[in-house]
C-alpha cells in the first residue's frame, strides 16, 4: 500500500476512487486526443487517446507554470515555471510561469522565452507571437483605493502587485503591452473576502477574439473584461452578478463567451459548485450552463477550463480533483477521465496545497489530423 504502511488502506481520498477512464459514450464523444499537464508531475505532459491510453508523453525540464497545448505546427507549446522567478509574495510561486517552450514531438526545444514576472495564462497565437499576463508593481496612489480583501494578510511592505497584458514576438521584442491600473479604478473593483490584497485583480487568463479584443478573467474581484487592442478601450465588463472567481474566457463562434466559472464565494450561495457557462456580451445573458445534477458534486476552487469542442460539445477540465469530462449541448456526460498519477507539490508549495494531488491547469481536445506525427 502507499505512504509505506501496508497494514491501512490508501489514505489519499480520491486515490481509492475511480481513476483513468471511468466513461465513455463513443455515440455521443467528439473523439480525439486530449492533452493536460500534471501541476504536480515534474515537467511531464500527458497526450491521451479517447481510451485513456497515453498516446504520447513530453518530459520538460522544469515543472509546469500552468498550461501546455498544441501548436498549428504539431509542436508543443509549454508554459513552464520559471527555476528563478521573482519572489513577490508568499503564495507567488503556486501561479507564476515565465519560461516558455516550444517543443518538437521528440522533445527538443526550437524556442524559448522567458520573463520572471509572468503569472497564470499565456496564448500562442496564429501570428506565431505569445500573449501573457505579468505582475508589476501598483502605483501607490492607486493601490490606496483598494477596497475588500483581508487586510491582516498584507505584506508588510505595502506593495501590491497589479497586472499587464504582453505580446511578444518571436524575437522576444514587445510589440504591445496594456496596464490595467491605466484604465480601473481598484475603489470599483473590490477584492473578495479570502483574498489579501497583494495582488488586485489577478489576470487569471487571456485570449483574443476575431474582432481583435482581448478577453481578460479577473480573479480577485471575479469579472471578464474585453479590451479593443488598437485603442486600449475596455468595451464590456462582465461582473460578479454573472461569474464567481472565473478562469479561461473564450469566444464562441456566435459571439459568446465561454468560462470555467469557478463558484467561490458567489452571491446567494452558501454551497459553492462550479459550471461551465456561455453568455453573450452584447447583453450579459447567460446562454447555456452545465452543472453536474448534484451541483456540489463538481467543484474546482482554483483553476478549470472549459472548450468547445468541434462537434458542439464541451470539454471541462475539473483541475483541482484532476477530474477531466465531455458533456454534450443538453448536458449528457459522454466522457470521463481522472487523472491517475498523484504526487505532492515541492516545498514550499505544499504548504499552500497540501498532500498528494493529480491536479491540472487546463486540459484541450486535438483532432487525429491536428497531431500526425502519432
Amino acid at each position: 500500500m502507499p505512504d509505506g504502511q501496508p497494514d491501512l488502506p490508501d489514505q489519499i481520498t480520491l486515490r481509492r476512487r475511480r481513476l483513468g477512464l471511468t466513461a465513455h459514450d463513443p455515440r455521443g464523444s467528439a473523439g480525439g486526443y486530449t492533452l493536460f499537464a500534471r501541476q504536480t508531475g515534474g515537467g511531464v505532459v500527458d497526450l491521451i487517446d479517447i481510451s485513456g491510453q497515453t498516446a504520447h508523453q513530453w518530459h520538460l525540464p522544469v515543472r509546469p507554470g500552468r498550461d501546455a497545448v498544441i501548436l498549428a505546427n504539431g509542436n508543443l507549446g509549454y508554459n513552464g515555471s520559471h527555476a528563478t522567478s521573482a519572489a513577490l509574495y508568499p503564495a507567488w510561486d503556486l501561479w507564476h510561469g515565465g519560461d516558455f517552450y516550444e517543443v518538437t514531438p521528440e522533445g527538443e526545444i526550437v524556442w524559448q522565452h522567458e520573463d520572471i514576472y509572468h503569472h497564470h495564462d499565456a496564448q500562442w497565437l496564429a501570428n506565431g507571437n505569445l500573449l501573457y499576463t505579468l505582475a508589476a508593481e501598483l502605483p501607490a496612489d492607486k493601490a490606496a483605493r483598494i477596497t475588500g480583501g483581508d487586510p491582516a494578510k498584507d505584506g508588510a511592505d505595502g506593495i501590491v502587485q497589479s497586472d499587464i497584458v504582453r505580446e511578444v514576438n518571436r524575437a522576444g521584442e514587445v510589440v504591445w503591452e496594456w496596464r490595467i491600473w491605466d484604465h480601473l479604478d481598484p475603489a470599483d473593483l473590490p477584492i473578495h473576502p479570502n483574498f489579501d490584497r497583494r495582488h488586485w485583480p489577478m489576470i487569471n487568463g487571456v485570449s483574443e477574439t476575431r474582432d481583435g479584443l482581448v478577453l481578460m478573467s479577473l480573479r480577485t474581484t471575479s469579472g471578464v473584461i474585453a479590451v479593443n487592442k488598437t485603442t486600449g478601450e475596455i468595451v464590456w465588463h462582465a461582473g460578479p452578478d454573472i461569474t464567481a472567481q472565473q478562469h479561461t474566457p473564450i469566444e464562441m463562434e456566435d459571439g459568446t463567451v465561454l468560462v470555467f466559472d469557478n463558484g467561490n464565494l458567489r452571491p446567494g450561495m452558501s454551497n459553492p459548485f462550479s459550471r461551465a457557462l456561455e453568455f453573450d456580451p452584447k447583453t450579459m445573458e447567460v446562454t447555456w450552463t452545465y452543472t453536474d445534477p448534484t451541483p456540489i458534486s463538481f467543484f474546482s476552487p482554483f483553476m478549470g477550463s472549459a472548450e468547445r469542442l468541434w462537434n458542439g460539445n464541451t470539454l471541462i477540465c475539473e483541475s483541482a480533483f484532476g477530474r477531466l469530462f465531455e458533456v454534450t449541448r443538453d448536458g449528457a456526460l459522454v466522457w470521463e477521465y481522472v487523472i491517475p498519477e498523484f504526487a505532492e507539490y515541492p516545498s514550499p508549495l505544499n504548504s499552500f496545497i497540501a498532500g498528494a494531488t493529480n491536479s491540472c491547469f487546463r486540459a484541450h481536445r486535438y483532432k487525429a489530423e491536428q497531431v500526425p506525427w502519432l
